[in-house]
């Protein structure tokens, strides 16, 4: 038995954070992410090169965005049937952590974030058909109300069933997925920059708050989350 194939189990992100080892990492939206600061391009390069040499990674390498100062390292399972986290990412974020140290690079876990577009649709399939052609998405494990980037770069796109028409209501908001010790403290930033929370009745697994200018009627929300808490999105 392989390495990948005696980790496969499903974990969920308390499980994952409740490991020793992956204090570097949170879990968002799109999966276990890490923020590395390298403080330069040739040293990411390095830092990514060594990872690709790790052993007993097996198939399914982490996603690595490399930037002029940092690299970002995301871990998770796309399948047909399943959008998350299995046991075999707890040893590789372990891993990857280590090889870090070596490098002297120091990891942010402040930095990491996800967002998602969401739409509330009342013709759900119709719209999400128009979406997946026009953005060149696919289905996230044949859901039919989430849609990927099949090369993983653009932020994924949520459809929210409506059960009448909403007049004079935004059908379009942006759901921000923070580490679960970030959440408070970007509520806070967001009500000091001039926001209004709308909802907090299901806090702490999610806020939605309007912009300042919703108080003129023009309607623009967001949707902060800590994915520990939120069942919907099955990133572990």
């Amino acid at each position: 038995m392989t390495f990948v194939e005696s980790k496969s189990e499903r974990i969920r992100p308390k499980r994952f954070h409740g490991t020793a080892g992956v204090e570097d990492w949170r879990v968002v939206g799109e999966g276990a992410c890490a923020y590395f600061r390298t403080g330069s391009f040739a040293v990411g390069a390095r830092f990514v090169g060594a990872i690709s040499e790790m052993p007993g990674a097996g198939g399914g390498h982490p996603d690595v965005d490399v930037r002029q100062d940092a690299v970002i390292v995301r871990l998770i399972t796309i399948t047909d049937d399943y959008y998350g986290l299995t046991e075999r990412h707890v040893e590789l974020a372990r891993r990857i952590s280590a090889v870090a140290r070596t490098l002297g690079i120091s990891a942010d876990p402040s930095a990491v974030q996800t967002v998602q577009v969401t739409v509330d649709a009342l013709e759900g399939p119709k719209v999400v058909a128009f979406w997946r052609a026009l953005l060149g998405y696919q289905d996230r494990a044949h859901s039919g109300e989430d849609l990927i980037d099949p090369h993983r770069r653009g932020a994924p796109f949520y459809f929210q069933r409506m059960d009448a028409p909403r007049p004079q209501r935004n059908r379009v908001h942006v759901d921000v997925w923070v580490p679960y010790d970030q959440a408070e403290a970007r509520i806070a930033a967001a009500l000091a920059a001039g926001g209004r929370l709308v909802n907090d009745a299901d806090a702490p697994s999610n806020w939605v708050l309007a912009d300042p200018e919703e108080q003129r009627g023009l309607r623009r929300r967001g949707r902060l989350t800590r994915p520990d808490h939120r069942p919907r999105v099955n990133a572990g």
